[in-house]
């Protein structure tokens, strides 16, 4: 929260026109990451948060901007050979040799998923579902994510667009075991 509200002053609370104190931080803050975490909509924050639709998606668009540009050089990037070595290292201490981190592939329903691409992201089942592919360290660190593209549903085909298999396989991955 901190980092954030030093980041962009719109989560720090201020007073209106009138001298009435606004929003507070953690109040913006709560809506966002209930609407991210439990795919709210910003009406169904509203009771929660006391606030109005076009505040929240405000909020919801500012601290996206943030997170982003806070932490990117850090969090959102590939590993770096040392990086690597540290998981390598890591993990055979644990039992793992050869090991980054553990990849896998979830199904996500899309509850909202536009009629026009119903047809691309339908599952056996008839849900709509999108894929994300992750590889998590042993420390819950997010190495890689990566939202398949529309076409045939199943883990195979994502693994098969995969930029982490992609990179292994033009010899630009790392010299490990998989």
């Amino acid at each position: 929260m901190h980092d954030i509200c030093n980041y962009d002053a719109y989560f720090v609370q201020k007073c209106d026109a009138t001298g009435v104190l606004g929003l507070l931080p953690e109040q913006k803050l709560t809506a966002v990451i209930r609407m991210l975490a439990y795919r709210a909509s910003a009406d169904q924050v509203d009771e929660v948060a006391r606030m109005g639709k076009s505040t929240t998606l405000e909020a919801l668009v500012r601290f996206c901007d943030a997170v982003e540009n806070l932490y990117t050089r850090d969090y959102l990037r590939r590993p770096t050979p040392r990086d690597l070595q540290r998981l390598l290292q890591k993990a055979e201490a644990r039992g793992f040799p050869g090991m980054i981190g553990s990849i896998d592939c979830m199904h996500w329903q899309w509850k909202n998923c536009p009629t026009a691409w119903q047809g691309d992201y339908g599952n056996r089942k008839g849900t709509k579902s999108i894929i994300l592919e992750a590889v998590v360290g042993f420390d819950t660190w997010v190495w890689h994510a990566f939202f398949r593209v529309a076409g045939a549903q199943n883990d195979l085909n994502v693994l098969g667009q995969s930029l982490v298999f992609n990179d292994v396989l033009s010899g630009q991955g790392p010299n490990i075991t998989y």
